[in-house]
């Protein structure tokens, strides 16, 4: 917005005259310290104009090493000193160019220590910025409700693309840049040029265009193109200003980038410029040759890949031919001498044996394990079982003792045997009842304290 000039209707202070009958006689003219002058004039400047938005061209930019930067805005008509402190510098999301139109706004004052009419400057945009961006945040966030920036909807890129497509101006330096580096990365890949304008009115519909163009080969049925097969679209021009890149902000040419069938790599403006463009892309890069090199695997490392995958087929194929020749030799071996086979079992055998030896080993081992594990309850499980036999013994003591034939003779009572043999038993027999005894028979009383030889008298008569 242009300011009022300066020079029109401006005075530090009014001065009244007037004729009268008795005319008054003037004061004196007052006399001014320099000092007090220009803080007047700035007092005046902040009350008349403050705070003001200038549009202009940067004139005479400098960057001091305290972060504060320096210049001129001018036109055809004149032109006026700015500051802009460093914490507003950095607050800018772009770089003051010189000859770059923008708009700002700020305080003006006066500088007393050069009496210079000076604009301290409180915020910068490209010119034209304020109202294109605007209207960038209400697209962005009307598309982005549509889901169209959602992480969800984006592709990986293709690892290794058999053909690439490329949408840019056949003028535009991002396409020598682009082919530059596909040509020497990957100069095996083909390359489908799309060619749209890349800024204006016109940009939008050509843009939109070339990616039909494009996806019309990415979704031909397999053969039908052998010779061409797109796996990825680039979509790039070099960097500018908000309204140079303003084509790519077009909501219709988002909607077009979210219907492609094979991902799409935007490499628009440099890495501080942003498109919406950029947001439904399925990858973004932050400058057209960062995009190409998104897709195009240096050949060095392509080439260092095959000759590794050559290595391992070249090993995986000695060995598989090893084998083989093992096993004919086995089977000529077998064929000629039975004892080849015999000498194959026995080979079988000590295999089993040392897989037998090995799972020994791992039980004996199983077990140590145990044991170091019940070590510490041991000595009290077996003080436990040592009580309890003690304990068995005692009563199968005292049951023994109970039976013993020598706790009966200490009664008075007497073991007999036979001594001789005969018809009636054997020598050693034990006499218990009368029938085993007849007159004249010869026994052996056994006492506590020793044996006394016996014989049975005859019975007298009643």
């Amino acid at each position: 917005m242009d300011s009022p000039a300066f020079s029109k209707g401006f005075s530090a202070y009014s001065v009244v005259s007037a004729t009268t009958a008795n005319p008054i006689q003037p004061e004196p003219t007052r006399v001014w310290p320099v000092g007090t002058l220009c803080l007047a004039i700035g007092q005046a400047l902040d009350l008349q104009f403050n705070p003001v938005q200038v549009v202009g061209e940067i004139s005479g930019f400098s960057r001091a090493a305290s972060g504060h930067c320096y210049f001129s805005l001018r036109d055809a008509q004149g032109q006026i000193r700015c500051a802009m402190f460093r914490r507003v510098a950095m607050q800018l999301d772009f770089s003051p160019q010189e000859g770059e139109r923008v708009e700002v706004a700020g305080q003006l004052g006066v500088y007393e220590q050069r009496g210079d009419l000076q604009l301290v400057v409180q915020n910068m945009v490209r010119a034209g910025q304020g109202v294109l961006y605007a209207q960038f945040l209400q697209r962005k966030a009307r598309l982005a409700a549509l889901g169209l920036f959602d992480a969800s909807r984006k592709r990986a890129l293709p690892a290794q693309p058999r053909g690439i497509g490329l949408v840019t101006s056949l003028g535009a330096a991002a396409l020598h840049d682009v082919i530059s580096t596909l040509q020497r990365r990957v100069p095996h890949i083909p390359v489908l040029i799309a060619p749209a304008l890349v800024q204006g009115a016109q940009a939008p519909a050509e843009l939109i265009q070339a990616l039909s163009n494009l996806y019309h080969y990415a979704q031909s049925p397999e053969g039908l193109q052998p010779a061409f097969n797109l796996d990825v679209i680039l979509l790039v021009r070099g960097g500018g200003s908000l309204e140079d890149l303003w084509a790519f902000n077009d909501e219709a040419l988002v909607q077009a980038i979210a219907q492609s069938p094979v991902p799409v790599v935007s490499g628009v403006g440099h890495e501080t410029d942003f498109t919406l463009a950029d947001f439904v892309a399925d990858l973004r890069a932050p400058t057209p040759t960062a995009a190409a090199e998104l897709v195009a695997p240096a050949r060095e490392v392509a080439q260092s890949q095959l000759d590794a995958l050559a290595r391992r087929l070249q090993d995986t194929c000695s060995r598989q031919l090893d084998r083989c020749s093992q096993q004919l030799d086995g089977a000529v071996a077998r064929l000629g001498r039975p004892s080849g086979r015999l000498a194959h079992q026995q080979l079988c055998l000590a295999q089993q044996g040392e897989r037998l030896r090995w799972a020994l080993l791992s039980t004996h081992q199983q077990h140590k394990t145990r044991w170091l594990g019940h070590q510490q309850r041991l000595p009290h499980q077996l003080q436990i079982a040592l009580q309890r036999q003690q304990q068995r013994l005692e009563r199968a003591q005292l049951r023994l003792d109970l039976l013993n034939p020598r706790l009966v003779l200490q009664r008075g009572y007497a073991w007999l045997t036979q001594v001789n043999g005969s018809d009636a038993g054997s020598p050693g027999d034990t006499i218990s009842r009368i029938g085993q005894t007849w007159p004249g028979q010869q026994l052996r009383a056994t006492l506590v304290d020793g044996e006394l030889d016996l014989q049975v008298l005859p019975q007298p008569p009643a």
